[in-house]
């Protein structure tokens, strides 16, 4: 008997080989990556490199690499886990990916959708096309807020007293488009803008045939100039914006259709229209409290429209018109002036005095007024 006690036999554990990767330390709870697998086959990771199985290749033992990380390849790959845990990770990161891709998807379609709509981008920029900003397409108060700036309020002093009418600037640098009856006879011509200044204007020149005119401001610049449309594009039933100073009311918006293409509206040319009086008193005056006289289906309204007549083709609309709206503008959604308001129907009352708008106006379409600019510009018939 020695003092030399036999050790116990241990494991034997073939060797690894060189291109394997180093075995994960074990930690508590964890069981040996051999039981992990029991795949008998060898396989290919995605470098090319091959991997055998615990119990495969010759009975060499081996374990199987984690499950390919979804991460980037510039990230390290987490150290695997048990079996167990590993499947309920990877059941919870496909979960994720699924809602990721939803959500993202959901994303991109909220963006596709914010980058198509110019609104998002800029609340006072036009849409493309028009004179009115995105966030008022398609509305009154967006044709409003767009046009406005571009109509004015004229006031005109005549030896037979002072009328109001109004006008549509077409240039930045104060020409403005109004009705011949609206200045037709004055000596002074003063010009009140949307934001409240006045100017002195005087005239360029008229067209009594279409009962057009032409003036100019005195002094003005950078103003905003209306964009001016194509009148033979309008169709009854559009929807259609008016703007004007009726009764002096400076900025009124009203709105309705158009309800009827080329009807002969007939108006006087001069501002002494009117009938007789006799006793010397010679004709009377327009009186811009009573509307323009005009005459449809040889039939007159608001008056006489005396000797010195003239008829064009003009557009119906049922916005609501009033005296001090000639020479205002009739505007499409776009914010684009199709027509030029030029007569309205306005029964009398049991007083003899105007009974106001029922909805028959009429406007001087704007490829009329379009068509006739270098003429007026030239001075026309002035």
């Amino acid at each position: 008997m020695t003092d030399h006690q036999e050790q116990p036999q241990q494991p034997y554990y073939p060797p690894r080989p060189p291109y394997e990767p180093a075995r994960p330390p074990y930690g508590p709870f964890t069981e040996p990556i051999a039981a992990q697998t029991s795949a008998a086959e060898p396989f290919t990771t995605e470098h090319g490199t091959t991997i055998w199985p615990s119990g495969g290749h010759g009975g060499h033992g081996g374990h199987v690499p984690p499950p390919a990380d979804p991460a980037p390849a510039a990230f390290p790959a987490p150290v695997p886990g048990p079996r167990r845990r590993a499947k309920r990770g990877v059941g919870l990161m496909a979960a994720v990916a699924i809602a990721a891709a939803a959500i993202g998807g959901g994303t991109a379609t909220l963006v596709q959708r914010l980058a198509a709509d110019p609104a998002t981008t800029s609340a006072s920029a036009p849409v493309a096309g028009t004179n009115v900003a995105a966030r008022g397409a398609g509305t009154v108060a967006g044709v409003a807020e767009a046009v406005s700036p571009s109509i004015v309020e004229i006031s005109a002093a005549s030896n037979s007293g002072k009328s109001t009418g109004s006008g549509v600037i077409i240039t930045s640098d104060g020409e403005i488009v109004t009705n011949n009856h609206v200045i037709s006879g004055a000596s002074e011509i003063t010009v009140r803008l949307d934001d409240g200044k006045t100017y002195p204007a005087e005239v360029v020149g008229t067209d009594p045939d279409k009962d057009l005119a032409l003036i100019k401001l005195k002094g003005a610049s950078g103003l905003k100039a209306a964009s001016l449309g194509n009148s033979k594009d309008v169709k009854v039933g559009d929807e259609v914006v008016a703007i004007g100073s009726p009764e002096g009311l400076t900025g009124t918006v009203t709105s309705g259709i158009v309800s009827a293409l080329d009807r002969d509206v007939t108006v006087a040319k001069d501002e002494d229209q009117g009938q007789d009086q006799g006793q010397g008193q010679g004709r009377q005056q327009y009186d811009p409290r009573q509307g323009w006289p005009f005459e449809f289906g040889g039939q007159q309204f608001n008056g006489d429209t005396g000797s010195s007549k003239t008829t064009y083709k003009a557009l119906q609309t049922d916005a609501s018109l009033n005296p001090g709206n000639s020479g205002g503008a009739l505007i499409n959604m776009n914010g684009e002036i199709i027509g030029i308001n030029s007569a309205m129907y306005s029964p009398s009352s049991s007083n003899g005095s105007a009974a106001g708008s029922v909805g028959l106006g009429f406007a001087i379409p704007i490829d009329t007024v379009k068509a006739d600019l270098d003429g007026l510009r030239s001075g026309g018939d002035n």
